[in-house]
């Protein structure tokens, strides 16, 4: 089973992109974690669905076959924690690969959401796509610290 965040654009602030460097480096203890980053399509002269198609079609690309299409999405389904833990458990016992699909500042296209095997709200906010990175990462190593039943250290 491998863990893949694939995500739209690289963080902007370098603050940011250390944070979510650290807690994507914690979660990789426990789940083997791959990030892929795809580039973002320029909004200057496009509608936010154009923008939405052409970077749905690069996250598309990059997702294995196979693999649980999980999309982070403001109308997803809601999981504390623990839900999340187990969720992402029972995953691994299948032996299923996870991509976590981020988009970009228009969030993702409607093909990418119809494929999704699960859609998935991280907070009940809109959140930009480097914060929504940053949640993700956080929760996959609590995740990973409620499966193994250690402390989490923050």
């Amino acid at each position: 089973m491998k863990v893949l965040v694939i995500a739209v654009g690289k963080p902007r602030n370098a603050a940011l992109a250390a944070v979510i460097g650290e807690y994507e480096e914690r979660a990789a203890r426990y789940w083997p974690l791959e990030r892929i980053e795809v580039r973002e399509e320029p909004a200057k002269s496009a509608t936010a669905d154009l923008v939405r198609d052409r970077e749905g079609e690069r996250l598309s690309a990059k997702i294995p076959a196979g693999a649980v299409i999980t999309c982070c999405d403001p109308g997803g389904k809601r999981l504390d924690s623990g839900a999340f833990a187990t969720w992402l458990q029972g995953e691994r016992e299948g032996g299923r690969d996870v991509a976590f699909v981020i988009g970009g500042a228009f969030g993702l296209s409607q093909g990418l959401l119809k494929r999704a095997a699960v859609r998935l709200e991280l907070a009940p906010w809109t959140l930009p796509h480097e914060l929504a990175r940053l949640v993700l990462a956080e929760q996959l190593y609590r995740a990973g610290t409620i499966v193994r039943r250690e402390p989490y250290h923050k």
